[in-house]
């Protein structure tokens, strides 16, 4: 079972906010995966014949640093896939941008353990950090899309 979420436009993301998603026609409909259309949060289920279900999740997407009037400083962004809230250090992306408006893309991919009978939640989020203790900076986000691919 694989299931799809994406947001083509551009939208500005703040700092510790999640980037956010729409429901196509590749969502999941059996229940696996809870999502309302235009949030950032995920609900997967731990539902299967084994004592654990694993997800692997691929996220991508094209990021800039967002005009200064959005919050953007010129510096290095992040994204990160979180569990629950906390981040999963093996799935952070970050670039450096010369200027305001460049953009990269990036993707992410990780596996997800459920236990048999629970549930967690995913999201994407802004991770960045400003220099020496400074706010972070906001980012523009394109074209992010996000894959669960439920595999065992």
């Amino acid at each position: 079972m694989a299931a799809e979420y994406s947001y083509p436009l551009v939208q500005t993301i703040a700092e510790d906010e999640n980037i956010i998603f729409l429901d196509g026609d590749r969502c999941c409909k059996k229940g696996y995966i809870t999502h309302r259309s235009g949030s950032g949060v995920f609900r997967l289920k731990g539902a299967g014949n084994a004592c654990k279900t694993v997800y692997r999740v691929t996220f991508n997407a094209n990021i800039a640093v967002a005009p200064a009037a959005d919050g953007g400083v010129l510096g290095a962004i992040s994204v990160a896939l979180q569990e629950d809230g906390e981040t999963l250090q093996n799935a952070v992306a970050t670039v450096t941008p010369a200027a305001i408006g460049d953009f990269f893309n990036v993707s992410l991919t990780t596996f997800i353990v459920i236990p048999c009978g629970c549930c967690v939640t995913v999201s994407v989020e802004n991770v960045s950090v400003g220099a020496a203790g400074a706010a972070g900076s906001a980012i523009d986000v394109t074209n992010a899309n996000i894959i669960f691919d439920r595999v065992a």
